[in-house]
């Protein structure tokens, strides 16, 4: 007899209940909106990352080695004057070869490069104008980086949620409908034109200068090469689902 009982309960609580959404996530009388929306956000980079190195060639394997070691303790020691230290130097490539063609035939090449980080951007030009006095005679970059790329993300993330919610507002104003709730966001990840990298390839065979005799003045030091830090963009696309209803 309970169970003649429950049976059109069940049924009553089924039928009269709220339809489920469709498998869009709309109820029978929304109507889905999908907008597509970019954000931007310009940031002062913080880093900058150089590749940097000598080349040495020696009557032998081991005059070439020295050489090139001799040059790259200099260029170290110049770099620690601009808050470089051991962590900020990644060694990028060594080799040492002998040379069978040109007028070097039957000499040796010993290269070494490393890859270093300066995080002081006032002084990058000074920088690399101290490593070339040094022997540095390799030389390519900088790549200008934001070291907190998530936090330099953020206001472009917001920025395209504004501009697809506004965007959606205006679609459904000219609908004669009004934004019911949003039923997702999607992150479309970054996108856009990186930054610059630019090259310059030092003279492996240019002279050392000697330095001036003692007694006399030591001359003034050179200028820092020109740099600029400029901004670095960030911009982010996203799509965001809306359900739209009457007014």
């Amino acid at each position: 007899m309970r169970a003649f009982i429950l049976l059109p309960l069940i049924f009553c609580a089924t039928a009269c209940g709220r339809a489920a959404p469709g498998p869009r996530g709309v109820d029978r009388d929304e109507t889905l909106l999908t907008v597509t929306a970019t954000g931007r956000a310009d940031t002062r980079p913080d880093e900058a990352r150089l590749q940097l190195g000598v080349q040495s060639d020696g009557p032998t394997s081991g005059e070439a080695s020295r050489l090139n070691r001799e040059k790259m303790e200099r260029v170290t020691a110049a770099l620690e004057r601009f808050g470089v230290k051991t962590d900020d130097l990644q060694t990028r490539n060594l080799s040492l070869s002998r040379i069978d063609y040109g007028r070097d035939r039957g000499r040796f090449r010993a290269y070494n490069t490393v890859e270093v980080t300066l995080r002081d951007m006032a002084r990058v030009g000074e920088a690399v104008t101290a490593v070339t006095e040094a022997g540095a005679n390799l030389l390519s970059g900088p790549d200008l980086r934001v070291s907190d790329r998530e936090g330099a993300s953020k206001s472009a993330y917001a920025a395209a949620y504004k501009a697809a919610r506004s965007r959606a507002e205006a679609y459904a104003g000219a609908a004669d409908l009004k934004i019911a709730r949003v039923l997702g966001i999607y992150d479309g990840g970054e996108y856009g034109i990186p930054s610059p990298t630019r090259y310059v390839t030092m003279d492996a065979a240019a002279p050392v200068v000697a330095p001036p005799p003692i007694e006399q003045a030591a001359p003034p030091p050179p200028p820092g090469a020109p740099f600029s830090a400029g901004v670095n963009r960030t911009e982010v696309r996203v799509r965001v689902d809306f359900a739209l209803e009457r007014k």
